[in-house]
């Protein structure tokens, strides 16, 4: 399969994919930073728009951060992988520490993020949640759940590049997935770009900047 050659790239062709959604009133873009950033600014350009950030922080395995034990997005939205936690027998008090430590980072990139301009609301719109890809599908489980919170008129997940069995669950589960790329071998989201450098607080702010002047 061939690969996209960086974000931006992925975007674009994850916008032609979205373009049946563009006439529909109301509709917005919520983009998972940082790398779900770049990806939502392209979606959000070809569907003539509205973009913002949905901040959703992973909660990672004392001693292992890679792994995901859970993951928060915004001040009241808490997923929990209790088979991660149960498995590693992690205690209790272990992860009310990485929760606390995670919205402490959460509200710091939201202020940073947004450069004083207000969230923009999911209520009665067309929600399309786009991240850089789907692995486990923990870090997009909370933001589905803050979205709902929310109470948008549809909500749709959008992302270039997903595991087989990460959509598969999020269909069972009443979720709309759009997604071009679905591998076989699916390994992790960085294999399916040739330019997968991380996203910086700065070209974030930038993009959001420019989102609001096109």
């Amino acid at each position: 399969m061939e690969r996209y050659r960086d974000r931006y790239d992925a975007g674009r062709l994850l916008g032609s994919h979205l373009r049946g959604y563009a006439g529909l009133d109301g509709a917005a873009v919520f983009a998972l930073p940082r790398g779900g950033v770049p990806v939502g600014f392209e979606v959000a350009r070809c569907l003539h728009a509205p973009l913002d950030v949905l901040v959703v922080r992973k909660l990672g395995v004392p001693g292992h951060e890679e792994l995901a034990m859970g993951a928060i997005a915004g001040a009241n939205t808490l997923v929990l992988n209790r088979e991660v936690i149960d498995r590693l027998a992690i205690p209790q008090p272990a992860i009310e520490a990485e929760v606390q430590h995670e919205q402490q980072e959460l509200a710091r990139r939201e202020a940073a993020y947004r450069d004083g301009r207000k969230p923009l609301s999911a209520a009665d719109r067309v929600a399309i949640l786009v991240d850089d890809g789907l692995a486990t599908g923990a870090t997009m489980r909370a933001a589905v759940s803050a979205l709902q919170q929310q109470g948008p008129a549809r909500l749709v997940v959008a992302v270039p590049v997903a595991a087989a069995d990460t959509c598969a669950r999020f269909r069972r589960d009443g979720m709309e997935v759009v997604c071009p790329l679905v591998p076989d071998s699916f390994y992790a989201v960085g294999m399916w770009y040739d330019d997968f450098a991380q996203t910086t607080d700065e070209e974030i702010r930038d993009l959001l900047s420019t989102a609001t002047l096109v």
